[in-house]
């Protein structure tokens, strides 16, 4: 259970109570408890979630009134909140409090950058403080849980759920995994009255979907599980998350949501998680579509005894467990086990307390939506803005240029949001139309032409753009993907600019105009033409409701740029699955060599990415100095440091994002090229340098073995000190010492 010494009292204290209660329970009223339902009381969002066959507001209060309800999900409000948890507290016999969810992926009503657009700040406290908010609200609407943070490691850009992670690399997913549920759980216990319960998902290598298609099989080795896609999960657990969603696609052979392996033996025999773990959307009735289950029988069984103790909208349990039970194919001690993780979650959430929490409408009205919270959402866009290109220092545009705002989002208000968008107010959402508006100095000098659709050409736009454009100083063209384009079952064979704006695009290229191209995008994509040309390429992702002034806080110099790429944008959409920690291989392309016969490389281009994980430009001028280093010995039980000292040559203030990678040059298994192990946010004033200091230990050196035990071993590394993965100062260090095994990262 969570650490907070407020937390454990609280669960300590109703420890007898929780045992009391399964004692006193039917075994339909035990499988009652680990039945989630899709909430039809309060609003449910049919676009995200399908209206369940359980959905009818008389049954389901006569299922609650009857003790066969454990949780609900995706309503949200505290007036609805209070007269749904009184059936359970004042109609139910055992009058168990209900646990209510939602999913909440950045943010409630105030909503902030998605979270891959988030990560790109590479700003731990950031996550934190938007997780924190989102929390805050949700907890005053009568919701106790989130389905987030989505920990899932994404290699393919294809896939559409790219969107709702931290992107391609390990160490900064298992950052911000912990940083996102430290925000959502806060540091006071889950009982606090601010603090929701954090859901883990999807367990696991969901984002390994062969081919990029969402809920494919995935196929990989017991190394790349457990070094790449499931170290995330332990970080969220090792941060107190008290709940898991298990995961739609099989894993070399075994669906995910009946793998006794991941969520038995793994999660809780080998990482000690002591909370519960719940099915996706019907992902346990799947084993039967899987072809792993015969039946909805045999399914609920199979992903009972692997470890999923709550079934998701199916009512599987529900209807299965009890027989299962008398059968002897599932065991008593079985139901009791899971049974005894939820309520005790719930304790621990408070809910035996005060099981109205949440529910003071006042509160609401005075939380959710919060001023402080739009403050915060500005914020966190301007710090997801990723600067790729500014050829002769076209950025940040002069407040007083003529300006041709063109493309399909340039007044666009519909697709600020992105994916995973539940609540928010459509009233607060800020255009890029509005945001420039607002920051530059005449208004007036802004013509906006839409030019094309987001996957449709427009009846005579390319003409009406093209004349924006002559009349113009300087083009921003605002184009990509709309955001029905990315999330969940969004998965694209091409990820390129829709063939309309890249019409759009070449014909406003050929005025000769000076072009700032906006990237909206929930995923990297594949460059090409104009868009590639462009003098100045910015990727602004998916800002949330304050999108247009983020952008024009980042366009318009207010602030300068500071994120970095969380993903690495490919030269061709035929490189996915691509992540900058691929192995060289026995025959390393020369990345310079435009045409080398017999290497690891394409025909068409060089394996590497036209804008790696780690890049992004600021409006200073970055230089790295020579690697610093007092000895080039680690030794065993010591540490390393390793400094370079970074300067800003430039007129402007800068936010850097410093990095550190390494490559073991000699293991018992080959390695990748690259692996950060660390990073470093600095503020540079002009003229200003400071020396960075990274300190590294052997721990951070290991890797997975043949054994699939974490392995350390001393040999040569190289060490780069660098903006991004392809770049950087290096140097070499030499770990002295014995091999050392232990069972877990």
């Amino acid at each position: 259970m969570p650490s907070s010494a407020k937390t454990l009292h609280s669960v300590q204290r109703h420890r007898q109570r929780i045992e009391d209660l399964i004692g006193a329970m039917t075994l339909e009223e035990k499988a009652g408890q680990l039945n989630l339902l899709a909430d039809p009381f309060r609003w449910l969002p049919k676009a995200v979630n399908p209206l369940d066959g359980q959905g009818n507001p008389a049954r389901v209060t006569a299922l609650i009134r009857e003790g066969k309800v454990g949780s609900l999900f995706n309503g949200v409000g505290a007036e609805a909140g209070r007269r749904i948890q009184q059936v359970a507290m004042e109609e139910s016999r055992l009058k168990i409090p209900l646990l209510f969810a939602a999913d909440v992926i950045h943010g409630m009503t105030t909503i902030f950058p998605v979270p891959l657009g988030e990560a790109a700040s590479f700003d731990p406290d950031l996550c934190r403080r938007t997780a924190r908010a989102a929390a805050r609200e949700l907890a005053a609407s009568a919701v106790h849980q989130t389905y987030a943070p989505m920990v899932d490691v994404a290699r393919d850009q294809r896939w559409g759920r790219n969107v709702e992670g931290a992107g391609e690399d390990v160490l900064l997913n298992n950052v911000l995994a912990a940083a996102r549920v430290h925000g959502f759980q806060g540091d006071k216990g889950l009982d606090d009255p601010e603090a929701v319960l954090a859901t883990a998902k999807h367990m696991a290598a969901y984002s390994a979907a062969i081919g990029g298609v969402d809920y494919n099989t995935t196929d990989m080795s017991e190394q790349t599980l457990r070094g790449v896609f499931l170290p995330p999960f332990r970080a969220s657990v090792d941060a107190g998350a008290l709940a898991i969603m298990s995961a739609f696609n099989d894993v070399n052979g075994v669906p995910a949501s009946g793998n006794r392996k991941l969520l038995t033996d793994i999660l809780r025999g080998e990482w000690g998680f002591e909370g519960f773990v719940l099915s996706d959307y019907t992902s346990e009735q799947e084993l039967v579509a899987h072809g792993f289950a015969e039946d909805a029988r045999d399914a609920a069984r199979l992903a009972f005894n692997a470890g999923v103790d709550v079934s998701m909208v199916s009512g599987l349990y529900l209807e299965h467990l009890p027989g299962l039970v008398r059968s002897g194919e599932v065991s008593m001690a079985r139901v009791d086990e899971a049974v005894r993780r939820v309520l005790t979650t719930k304790a621990a959430l408070g809910l035996f307390d005060d099981p109205y929490r949440g529910t003071d409408t006042e509160r609401e009205r005075a939380v959710v939506g919060a001023r402080q919270h739009v403050e915060l959402a500005r914020e966190a866009g301007r710090k997801s803005v990723v600067l790729l290109k500014n050829d002769n220092n076209l950025l940040p545009l002069g407040k007083r240029q003529k300006i041709a705002l063109i493309g399909p989002f340039a007044d666009d208000v519909d697709n600020v949001w992105g994916p995973w968008s539940i609540w928010g107010m459509p009233e607060r959402r800020v255009s890029l139309e509005a945001g420039f508006r607002a920051a530059m100095d005449d208004p007036s000098l802004l013509t906006i032409a839409r030019g094309s659709g987001i996957e449709t050409p427009l009846n005579g736009g390319i003409e009406q753009a093209v004349a924006a454009a002559r009349a113009a100083d300087v083009v921003v063209l605002a184009i990509g993907e709309g955001q029905q384009m990315s999330g969940e079952a969004q998965s694209r064979t091409e990820i390129v600019v829709p063939a309309p704006q890249q019409a759009l695009v070449e014909a406003v290229a050929a005025t000769g105009k000076p072009i700032v191209i906006l990237l909206r995008n929930g995923r990297a994509l594949a460059l090409e033409g104009g868009v590639k040309n462009a003098q100045a390429i910015v990727v602004t992702w998916f800002l949330g409701e304050q999108m247009g002034n983020a952008v024009a806080d980042v366009i318009f110099g207010d602030h300068s740029p500071s994120a970095r790429l969380p993903i690495s944008f490919p030269h061709r959409s035929g490189q996915q699955p691509y992540s900058y920690d691929r192995k060289t291989t026995g025959r390393p392309a020369n990345p310079d060599l435009a045409q080398e016969e017999y290497k690891a490389r394409y025909r068409e281009t060089p394996n590497t990415a036209l804008y790696p994980f780690g890049f992004g430009l600021t409006y200073g001028d970055i230089a790295y100095g020579p690697i610093e280093m007092a000895t080039d010995q680690l030794q065993w039980a010591g540490t390393i440091q390793i400094s370079a000292t970074i300067t800003n040559r430039g007129r402007r203030e800068a936010e850097e994002v410093v990095q550190i990678y390494i490559h073991d040059r000699v293991a018992s298994l080959t390695q990748p090229g690259r692996l950060l192990k660390d990073f470093k946010r600095i503020h540079l004033r002009p003229g200003q340098q400071e020396k960075v200091t990274f300190t590294l230990n052997p721990r951070q050196l290991g890797f997975i073995g043949a054994d699939e035990a974490y392995r350390i071993e001393p040999g040569l590394f190289d060490v780069w000190i660098a903006p991004h993965a392809q770049g950087g100062v290096a140097s070499t260090f030499r770990l002295i010492g014995p091999v050392a095994v232990a069972e877990n990262q």
